[in-house]
């Protein structure tokens, strides 16, 4: 069993990103287990004073989850050009631990329109030495779309073929 930890970088109730991953969770192959981490929202505002003895325990849990698990996907919407903070905040709480270190990371979309997040994302993530997959992205366009919307699109045959498929890759670059 491959275990997988989601995180969505949207804090939005209706989020697109956050569609995405769960459809790609109920989606997956019998051998892929995906959680969908819903914390980011309530992670403090990263400070090197609160680490180690003194990390919060919301922060806790999130270092252990990415321990845990064999690899990371991360859906990302873009914010004026760039990452937007709660995901960036996440990050910075992960950055001076072991926990991410080589860990295997997919990034997927749900905006064809998020090319200035993906490179930062990309740069964030190699800088903290996490393995970036540069396999296939899965894109999935759900911009503009309201939550009726999502259904549809997430669960056409064609959608759910290509969602398995970008995880089955993914698992081969875990694996490698």
């Amino acid at each position: 069993m491959m275990r997988l930890l989601c995180i969505c970088g949207s804090l939005r109730a209706t989020s697109t990103n956050m569609a995405l991953l769960h459809a790609l969770r109920d989606t997956a192959p019998p051998e892929f287990e995906l959680a969908v981490y819903d914390g980011l929202g309530g992670l403090p505002i990263f400070s090197p004073d609160e680490e180690a003895e003194r990390t919060p325990p919301q922060v806790s849990r999130l270092i252990e989850a990415v321990a845990l698990a064999d690899g990371l996907i991360i859906a990302c919407p873009e914010y004026a050009h760039g990452v937007p903070g709660g995901l960036k905040n996440a990050l910075d709480w992960l950055v001076s631990g072991e926990a991410p270190i080589g860990k295997p990371v997919m990034l997927v979309h749900a905006s064809p329109r998020s090319m200035f997040a993906r490179a930062a994302l990309r740069e964030i993530l190699k800088t903290m030495s996490l393995a970036v997959f540069d396999g296939a992205e899965l894109e999935v366009s759900l911009i503009g779309k309201k939550p009726p919307d999502f259904e549809p699109i997430l669960s056409d045959p064609v959608i759910r073929d290509m969602m398995r498929a970008s995880l089955v890759e993914f698992g081969r670059f875990i694996k490698h």
